[in-house]
């Protein structure tokens, strides 16, 4: 018997699962569902009206301070109870009372994040594939088509989950390199290229309100759910440590660096792509209806804006698995 499987008969149940998944593969699954490249971008529209650049500039290491800090915590619990139950195991194990109460309001809740997290991954997957196909081959970005691309890649997931955790953890794998070099790519290139940068002024300091709201602190709270939705789903290190061997370490460490490395390379990509806006207005009036995909086009024209489009619909397609 592992040590892995001694420390499930401590907390009371069997192996049931197999152990297929190495500590790196571990960090992979929580830094894929993370995926700063689909969360930015597809809320990217959303932060510029909600505050703008000084918001999603600030907000970004505001919020990932406080959720390394949850993220700290979670490590500490998975440590200790390193089962596939996750979150909902953990209320049964440390409530007071009502145990089995709290555990399913918790498993419920959780269960319903991830079908909504999965939901607007692929919305946003299907809104950038709907504006490269149409700036490619003239597929009119309609809401129609969204929708009807929408539920293709919703299937296409559903067929690759079912295939088995090692097709999905060697997905999870490619998809950290995919992330990391391109996130390196984007911003590379969008700092190397356009003729025109925005002041740091701008990049930092530059307040928007487009929300009809007249209270500055109640709008520059909408614009921290851009690093607040995109800083989520670490838990799931937590959920595959009876798939990963040494779980009582790896478990709490892809919680915690994932956290860590989307947390600066999320930062370097905003700042990026921000210094990168040619035309604020022109951004968030874009035919295609997506802001960065216009930030793209006007920073490098066409080829290079089509080929920073395919490496965030790449990096979407993986963060869906």
């Amino acid at each position: 018997m592992t040590d892995d499987e001694a420390r499930l008969h401590e907390l009371g149940y069997a192996q049931e699962l197999e152990r297929s998944m190495s500590p790196f593969s571990n960090f992979a699954v929580s830094f894929t569902i993370i995926c700063i490249l689909s969360g930015c971008m597809t809320l990217y529209g959303f932060g510029m009206n909600t505050g703008g650049p000084a918001v999603m500039v600030w907000g970004w290491p505001i919020v990932g301070v406080l959720t390394l800090t949850v993220g700290l915590g979670m490590a500490e619990v998975c440590s200790s109870y390193p089962t596939a139950g996750g979150l909902y195991y953990w209320a049964a194990k440390l409530a007071k009372s009502r145990g089995p109460a709290w555990a399913w309001f918790t498993g419920w809740f959780n269960f319903l994040g991830q079908v909504a997290v999965t939901a607007g991954i692929d919305f946003g997957l299907a809104q950038f594939l709907n504006a490269f196909l149409d700036l490619q081959f003239g597929f009119t970005a309609t809401p129609g088509h969204t929708v009807l691309l929408f539920g293709i890649t919703l299937l296409v997931h559903a067929l690759l989950n079912v295939r088995g955790v090692r097709l999905v953890a060697l997905l999870n794998n490619i998809s950290v390199w995919w992330q990391v070099i391109g996130v390196a790519v984007v911003v590379l290139a969008l700092v190397v290229f356009p003729s025109h940068h925005q002041s740091a002024g701008f990049v930092f300091g530059h307040f928007v309100n487009n929300t009809g709201w007249g209270s500055s602190l109640y709008v520059s709270l909408l614009g921290l759910l851009l690093a607040q939705y995109t800083l989520t789903g670490f838990d799931a290190s937590a959920h595959m440590t009876e798939e990963t061997h040494d779980a009582a370490r790896s478990g709490p460490r892809g919680i915690v660096n994932s956290i860590l490395v989307s947390l600066v390379a999320g930062w370097v990509l905003l700042i990026g792509v921000t210094f990168a806006i040619q035309s604020y207005d022109g951004a968030l009036g874009s035919s295609t209806g997506v802001p960065p995909v216009q930030i793209f086009l006007d920073a490098l024209g066409d080829t290079g804006g089509k080929l920073l489009l395919l490496i965030v619909i790449g990096a979407q397609f993986f963060c869906g698995m």
